[in-house]
């Protein structure tokens, strides 16, 4: 696991906060949990998925109508990942650890892996936010160049244009190359896994075994190949374009700071929390349509500081939250809108894609 230690001995910002949200929650006799808000939205989203999936393949749609579908259904899945999957590997849907433990594999049933996912989002990613060499959410692949310290590849200028093709194709490989790299060579990024016990190694399997049955075999048999390739490739194009940005526009926009010390294992002096308001940026959060449909994720400072509390708090979090930063004379990073937010991630790429003597020359010349 990673070197790389915070200032915690003392923690103004972090343990003020604390009694500010524990106040609230006691006050308001509330459970940190969801509530019949989330519960609503797996009611939902859980069924509606599997139902596109049948229409697609038995209903025999329309050429236009089932690539509308497809795109649909992607969108589904995000939204699950979003909304219900993140929430339950966090252990924040439900008071019940196998209600959590069980909807947690729903993102084994889109096709990706709940044990990995908790090593590299809620151990690594939440504790080292943005630090190079340690944090796998900014080391996606070569293609893109996501961090100030990261190396500079000539593809890295064209990169801002080229970032939804990117972003596509991310869930192919997270399912069909990434998972299986983590498995063999059990690391994520560069810090070693935990042991994996016999039942996750025989999900890990099952999941896959699955996955090639319900993405590959059956349609391919029920459809052909052709059919079956467009609707695959437009699914999970939809998918992985919308969660990559949802996920990037939190920490990969101006604003959020980038730190290298995992690539040289200095300490970070600085409290964790308050590393956490400087490398992440809430966006839209007065949009509700979008909060519901991206699962408060686009609360992301909140999130950070309480990843354990469900998404549907984080409206009424982000007001203390926003003033305690204040107090403590900290940022909070916030675009108002999700227009702002993607227009300011291509900015910060566009900038990472520069190569990085010029950029100093140009620097220098201002």
């Amino acid at each position: 696991m990673a070197n790389v230690r915070f200032d915690n001995a003392h923690a103004p910002f972090h343990q003020s906060l604390k009694r500010s949200v524990d106040a609230y929650f006691r006050e308001r006799a509330l459970r940190r949990t969801g509530d019949w808000r989330l519960f609503t939205k797996a009611l939902v989203l859980l069924p509606l998925a599997p139902a596109i999936y049948l229409f697609l393949l038995f209903g025999k749609p329309p050429a236009a109508a089932g690539i509308a579908g497809c795109m649909l259904l992607g969108l589904v899945l995000a939204s699950i990942g979003f909304n219900i999957m993140h929430d339950a590997n966090h252990g924040a849907f439900s008071q019940k650890k196998w209600l959590n433990n069980l909807l947690g594999l729903s993102l084994n049933l889109i096709g990706g892996n709940a044990f990995f996912w908790k090593q590299k989002h809620n151990i690594l990613h939440h504790t080292y936010t943005n630090v190079e060499g340690i944090d796998d959410d900014i080391a996606q692949t070569k293609l893109l160049r996501q961090s100030p310290s990261q190396e500079w590849r000539p593809v890295h200028r064209y990169q801002h244009r080229y970032l939804s093709l990117a972003y596509g194709l991310s869930l192919f490989s997270w399912i069909w190359v990434t998972d299986f790299l983590k498995y063999f060579r059990k690391r994520v990024n560069n810090n070693p896994l935990p042991p994996m016990s016999t039942k996750e190694h025989l999900v890990f399997w099952a999941s896959k075994v699955f996955n090639i049955a319900v993405w590959i075999v059956i349609p391919i048999w029920v459809l052909g190949p052709l059919p079956w390739l467009t609707g695959l490739t437009v699914t999970f194009l939809t998918t992985g374009i919308v969660i990559s940005w949802v996920f990037q526009l939190a920490h990969a926009v101006e604003g959020p700071e980038f730190n290298p010390a995992g690539l040289s294992g200095t300490n970070i002096e600085m409290e964790w929390a308050a590393h956490q308001v400087r490398t992440t940026a809430n966006f839209a959060t007065h949009n509700r349509v979008l909060s519901w449909y991206v699962g408060g994720l686009n609360f992301q400072v909140e999130h950070h500081l309480f990843p354990r509390i469900a998404h549907v708090h984080y409206p009424a979090l982000s007001r203390i939250v926003r003033r305690e930063c204040e107090k403590h004379g900290l940022p909070y990073h916030c675009f108002d809108t999700l227009g702002e937010a993607i227009r300011s991630h291509r900015r910060t790429m566009r900038e990472l894609g520069r190569k990085p003597e010029l950029e100093e020359e140009r620097l220098e010349r201002a």
